[in-house]
C-alpha cells in the first residue's frame, strides 16, 4: 500500500509537471509478547504491536493502534512511532486468547496475524457452606467461586469422609464464575470435609486450579437405629399370637415415621411416635425376614429380624375313589391329615366365581352327573389355622352317541379326481372324543375333538367299491360306537363331446334336419344343450338323457338358419364339455329351382317374339333390303342373343347336375347316418363309469 501527495508546477510552454512526495506503504504489522507467548498466572505481560512502513521521504505520520483479544477490543492508542505496547501487570487465566493488532495511518490500514497467548495456571477458588452443624438427612449448600476467572468453567466439589475415598461431583458453568451444589447428609456421615477446584478447557486441553480451602461440617444423628423385637421371642408355632415391637430414640419428634415391612409389603406404620406395635396369629407364611425402618426428613435407618414359625399340622390330603368315572356312578372323597385326627374338615368344589362348600365332613359320598366334573379340595382347621389340600380333578363321562358319517357337500358323491371330505359327528357324550375313519377295513385317520372330526380322502378311484365308516369313543366304559356304512358315488366328468347332423353340410330350404350330440364317457344322467353360434350364444334345445347321446329334430330349415352349430354336454361334475362346431348351409329346394328356370324361359321367349315383330315391321318400311340379307341378319341376331344368354341359362338349368349332386349328397348323408348310428351304438356300448 502507498499514499502520495502530487504537486503541479508550470512549465515554459504553459503545461504542468507532476511531482510525488510523502508516499508510504505498510510492509508488515506484527505482534510480539513479552516475556513469551506462554505466561505464568500472576506474572506481568506485554503485548507489543509493531508496524513496518516504507516512506518516499522523511515525513511524520500519526498511527492509530487497536489491539483485540478474541475479536473483542482490549486496547487503543495513538503514537508517532510504529510501535505500541499493551501492558498487563498481573496476567490471569482469563487473559488467555488470540490477540490481533490493527494500525491506521491517514487512509491506510494494516493488520497483523492473530497470535495465541496462554496464561498458564488458574487462581485458587474459595468454598463456603451455608451450615457447619447438620443432622443426618439434612442438606448442605456449598458455593465454589473463581472471582478472577471468566466462564465457561467447570467446578468440581469433593465430599471427604474419614478413611474413605473422596466422592467427587463436577458441575459445568458456561456463563458464571461460580457454582452452587446441594449435598445430602447420609447415615454414617459423622464428620465431613468439603473442598473444590476449578477447571477450564484451553485448546482442547483441560487445566485445573489448585484446591480450595477445606470446609468442616459436623453431623449429628436425628434418631438412633431402631430396635425390633417379637413376643414370644422364640418357639413360635402356628396358631400362637405373635407381637412385633419397633422403637427408637429421637432428637425431634416432629415428622418421625416408623414402618414395619415383610417382603417389601408394609404391615403397619406410625407417625410422630417412637414405638410401633403389630400383632397377628402366626402361620407358616409368617416365617421370614422383617424390616423396621425409621424415617425423618431425608434420614433413614433400618433394623432386620428373622422369624421362624413352626408347623402345627401339615396340609390335609384329599383322596378320590376314582378320578375318571361314568355318569351315575358313586364317588367317594376322603380328607385326612397325616398323624393328626382332631380337626374340623370341609370338602369344597372349586369354582371361578368362588368356592362351593359341599359338606363339613371328612368324607363325602355322591352319585355323579356330567355337571359334577371339576376340581375338588378339602380344608382342615385347628386352633384357628386353616389349611387347604391340593386340588383333585374329577372327570365324569356320558357315553358317546352313535356317530353319523356324511359328505361335507351334502350328497353322497364325489367327482373323479376331486378330494372327498367326510364329517363324523357324535352329538352326545363327554369330550374329548376319539374319532376313527375307515375306508373298507383300513383305518385312514384318528382325530381327537369335542363333537366332530373331518377326513379328506384324496385318493378317489373309479372302481373303488369300499364303503366309508367311522367310530367314536371317550373315557366312558361303554366303549366304541360305530356309524353306518356310507357308500359314495364317484361321478365321472363328461369327456369328448361331438356333434353330427343328417343331412350334413347342406339342407334344402323347408326340409328337416336332425342333430346328434354324443360323448365318449361320463356318469348319467347327462344334460345336452344345442347352440347356434352368433354374437350372443343362442340356446336352441336342451335335454337330459340317461344315455351317452341326444337327438334334436328341427322339422323346417329356413335360409336364416344357415350358420355354425355346436353342442355342450355336462353332468353332476359341473364340467361343461363343448363339441367342435359344424356349419350348416340352407340351399334352395329343387322345385323352386324349376319354377325359376321356367320363368326365365318364358321371359326369353317373349323377348324373341317382340324382336321378330319389330324386325318385320322395319323391313316393310325399308323397301330396299333383300329377304336373304334380312333372314341372315335375324339368324345372326338370334344366334348372338342365344349366345349372350347362355351363362344365365346355365346357372338356372344346372338342375340335373344339382339333382344328381343332391342325390349323391343324400346318399352320402345316408351312409354318414349309418356311420353315425354305428358310431353311437359303439358309444352307447361304453360301460357306465358310475
Amino acid at each position: 500500500m502507498y499514499f502520495s501527495w502530487e504537486r503541479h508546477l508550470p512549465t515554459a510552454s504553459g503545461s504542468e509537471l507532476y511531482t510525488q512526495d510523502k508516499v508510504f506503504t505498510f510492509n508488515t504489522v506484527e505482534i510480539k509478547v513479552e516475556p513469551s507467548f506462554k505466561v505464568r498466572n500472576g506474572a506481568p505481560m506485554s503485548i507489543i504491536c509493531h508496524a513496518d512502513i516504507s516512506k518516499s521521504a522523511d515525513f511524520q505520520l500519526k498511527y492509530n493502534f487497536t489491539i483485540f483479544k478474541d475479536r473483542r477490543l482490549v486496547f487503543m492508542t495513538v503514537s508517532d512511532t510504529g510501535d505500541a505496547r499493551y501492558e498487563v501487570p498481573v496476567a490471569k487465566s482469563s487473559d488467555t486468547g488470540d490477540y490481533q493488532c490493527t494500525v491506521k495511518a491517514d487512509k491506510k490500514t494494516g493488520s497483523s496475524d492473530p497470535v495465541h497467548v496462554w496464561v498458564t495456571g488458574m487462581t485458587k477458588p474459595t468454598l463456603t457452606a451455608d451450615k457447619r452443624d447438620v443432622l443426618e438427612g439434612e442438606v448442605v449448600k456449598l458455593r465454589c467461586e473463581l472471582p478472577e476467572e471468566e466462564p465457561p468453567l467447570q467446578f468440581c466439589f469433593r465430599k471427604i469422609k474419614t478413611n474413605s475415598t473422596p466422592r467427587e461431583t463436577c458441575v459445568p458453568e458456561p456463563y458464571t464464575n461460580f457454582s452452587v451444589l446441594e449435598v445430602s447428609v447420609e447415615e454414617g456421615d459423622n464428620i465431613l470435609q468439603f473442598d473444590c477446584f476449578g477447571r477450564r478447557n484451553v485448546k482442547l486441553e483441560w487445566e485445573d486450579s489448585a484446591h480450595s480451602n477445606k470446609t468442616l461440617v459436623t453431623v449429628r444423628e436425628p434418631f438412633i437405629k431402631p430396635t425390633l423385637t417379637t413376643v414370644p421371642s422364640s418357639n413360635v408355632t402356628e396358631g400362637d399370637q405373635i407381637q412385633f415391637e419397633c422403637s427408637t430414640v429421637v432428637v425431634r419428634m416432629h415428622d418421625i415415621e416408623i414402618i414395619l415391612q415383610k417382603n417389601k409389603s408394609i404391615l403397619n406404620s406410625v407417625q410422630d411416635k417412637k414405638l410401633l406395635r403389630y400383632s397377628t396369629v402366626a402361620t407358616l407364611e409368617d416365617s421370614g425376614e422383617y424390616l423396621c425402618k425409621v424415617e425423618q426428613g431425608g434420614a433413614s435407618k433400618t433394623t432386620k429380624l428373622n422369624v421362624v414359625v413352626s408347623e402345627l399340622f401339615p396340609k390335609p390330603t384329599l383322596v378320590a375313589s376314582m378320578t375318571k368315572l361314568d355318569k351315575n356312578k358313586e364317588l367317594i372323597l376322603n380328607c385326612s391329615i397325616n398323624g393328626f385326627q382332631k380337626a374340623n374338615f370341609s370338602i369344597i368344589r372349586k369354582n371361578a366365581n368362588g368356592d362351593i362348600p359341599l359338606k363339613n365332613s371328612q368324607t363325602l359320598k355322591m352319585r355323579v352327573n356330567v355337571n359334577d366334573t371339576g376340581s375338588y379340595t378339602c380344608k382342615a382347621e385347628v386352633k384357628g389355622i386353616v389349611k387347604e389340600s391340593k386340588p383333585v380333578r374329577i372327570n365324569v363321562y356320558a357315553p358317546v352317541s352313535k356317530p353319523t358319517l356324511s359328505v361335507a357337500g351334502g350328497l353322497p358323491e364325489v367327482v373323479l379326481g376331486k378330494p372327498l371330505q367326510l364329517i363324523c359327528h357324535s352329538v352326545m357324550g363327554t369330550p374329548p372324543k376319539t374319532f376313527r375313519f375307515y375306508k373298507g377295513d383300513d383305518v385312514e385317520k384318528i382325530v381327537i375333538n369335542d363333537t366332530y372330526a373331518t377326513f379328506l380322502d384324496e385318493n378317489i378311484r373309479l372302481n373303488d367299491q369300499r364303503g366309508y365308516r367311522c367310530d367314536a369313543r371317550n373315557n366312558h366304559s361303554s366303549g366304541v360306537k360305530t356309524s353306518d356304512i356310507l357308500n359314495v358315488t364317484v361321478v365321472v366328468p363328461v369327456r369328448d363331446a361331438s356333434l353330427g347332423s343328417v343331412p350334413y353340410g347342406e339342407v334344402e330350404d323347408g326340409s328337416e334336419i336332425a342333430f346328434l350330440c354324443s360323448v365318449k364317457e361320463g356318469s348319467l344322467p347327462i344334460l345336452f344343450r344345442f347352440f347356434k353360434k352368433t354374437d350372443n350364444e343362442v340356446l336352441l334345445f336342451e335335454k337330459i338323457e340317461h344315455r351317452d347321446r341326444a337327438m334334436w329334430h328341427k322339422e323346417t330349415m329356413k335360409r336364416q338358419d344357415t350358420g355354425t352349430y355346436y353342442c355342450v354336454a355336462s353332468n353332476r361334475a359341473n364340467v361343461d364339455v363343448r363339441s367342435q362346431p359344424i356349419t350348416i348351409s340352407v340351399i334352395l329346394a329343387a322345385w323352386k329351382k324349376g319354377v325359376v328356370a321356367a320363368l326365365v324361359l318364358i321371359t326369353i321367349a317373349g323377348a324373341g317374339a317382340l324382336a321378330l315383330w319389330w324386325f318385320l315391321r322395319k323391313k316393310k318400311k325399308a323397301k330396299g333390303p333383300s329377304m336373304e340379307m334380312s333372314g341372315s341378319a335375324l339368324a345372326a341376331n338370334l344366334t348372338s342373343e342365344k349366345l349372350a344368354r347362355q351363362p344365365n341359362d346355365g346357372d338356372y338349368y344346372s338342375g340335373s347336375g344339382y339333382i344328381e349332386d343332391s342325390e349323391n349328397h343324400m346318399k352320402s348323408t345316408d351312409e354318414n347316418k349309418d356311420s353315425m348310428e354305428n358310431r353311437h351304438s359303439r358309444i352307447s356300448g361304453h360301460p357306465d363309469a358310475t
